[in-house]
């Protein structure tokens, strides 16, 4: 018996191209669940006519697409049985023929997340879609090891049993897209990419990605690490003043600088355990990862350092910036990755 493919598309002040689509997909033999995002109320008309051709589910107030997702997926779960699921976009960006495409390669695929992936060309791109995808997929291939052409698609399709883990994943709004795919590179949920026809109405216009504020969203556990780092080194600051204040002596300044280490990692480490990556596991396991992590750092500082100052012949300030910017980066893939690999906040590994 063929599997029934389900269009599952959030709307939030759809212009008319909505109705066509659902017209369109139900010539292909896909029903559409509509979630209205809580849109203005000038849009009731559309809605009442989208109402009538299809199921279509209501916000009160805007949640945000991944939200709208969520119930979406919920009701699906609920009331639809087994199926595959293909997320669509109501702006018109994705053709029927390729959300066809995409449900059907979910059929056949019954493990992965689909993504239906735009070729992206300067020349065609408008300039937020082009830089915003490549600073994504450039980022997400670095901290997880996988690459995906395509990070912002909303054009997805996986099988209604993989709906539970989808629930699981954190946000309300654009952000739950990325995470939906670090918690598939997380659960070892496969990715399998086909080709889409690019569309871009008006340059993107009515696109309801906001570059600064999402970015935010999806890079906030990159803020918070960072955050962390600047309040260890107050911390090590701090310490290291108070015993070299106590100590007074030259020998006392190498222990005030070694007991300042020390409570400064302390402190980092739980910092970065307990609200950066929330590791939901013990401490002996994750904390001899780190304290051997913190040594190698420690190591790769004085190495880098003296390349960059006693072979390459740089000044010691922009040796030191360049040392930091590059351990600051290898010590939060580490410890994503490999120290915190039982957490719940990180961004899902490989």
């Amino acid at each position: 018996m063929k599997t029934a493919y389900t269009a599952l598309i959030p709307a939030y002040c759809p212009d008319r191209k909505l109705i066509g689509l659902i017209q369109d997909l139900a010539d292909r033999d896909i029903e559409c669940i509509v979630v209205n995002d809580g849109s203005p109320e000038e849009y009731d008309e559309l809605f009442h006519t989208v109402s009538a051709m299809t199921t279509l589910i209501t916000h009160e107030e805007n949640r945000g697409k991944g939200a709208a997702l969520k119930t979406g997926m919920q009701y699906i779960r609920d009331h639809c049985g087994d199926c595959v699921v293909v997320t669509a976009d109501a702006d018109g960006q994705h053709l029927p023929e390729d959300i066809l495409h995409t449900a059907g390669t979910a059929d056949t695929c019954t493990d992965a997340l689909v993504l239906g992936v735009r070729s992206f060309s300067r020349e065609d791109t408008p300039f937020r879609s082009y830089y915003g995808n490549k600073i994504t997929e450039n980022v997400f291939r670095l901290f997880t090891g996988e690459h995906v052409t395509d990070t912002q698609t909303g054009l997805r399709a996986f099988r209604s049993t993989l709906i539970p883990c989808m629930l699981e994943v954190d946000g309300d709004r654009y952000e739950y897209e990325m995470n939906q795919l670090l918690y598939c590179v997380r659960e070892k949920i496969p990715f399998q990419e086909v080709t889409i026809t690019t569309v871009y109405e008006n340059n993107n216009e009515c696109s309801h990605f906001h570059p600064f504020r999402d970015s935010f969203l999806i890079y906030r556990q990159i803020l918070r690490f960072g955050l962390s780092s600047l309040a260890g080194f107050a911390v090590d600051i701090t310490a290291f003043e108070f015993f070299s204040l106590l100590f007074n002596s030259s020998t006392g300044i190498l222990a005030a600088n070694i007991l300042a280490r020390v409570i400064s990692a302390v402190f980092n480490y739980e910092v970065n355990r307990n609200v950066v990556f929330r590791d939901n596991t013990g401490r002996k396991n994750s904390a001899l990862k780190y304290f051997s992590l913190a040594c190698t750092i420690l190591l790769c500082n004085t190495v880098i350092l003296y390349v960059l100052t006693g072979i390459l012949g740089l000044s010691p300030l922009p040796s030191k910036i360049i040392t930091e910017v590059i351990l600051f980066l290898f010590s939060w893939t580490m410890q994503n990755r490999y120290v915190f690999n039982g957490s719940t906040g990180r961004l899902e590994m490989k």
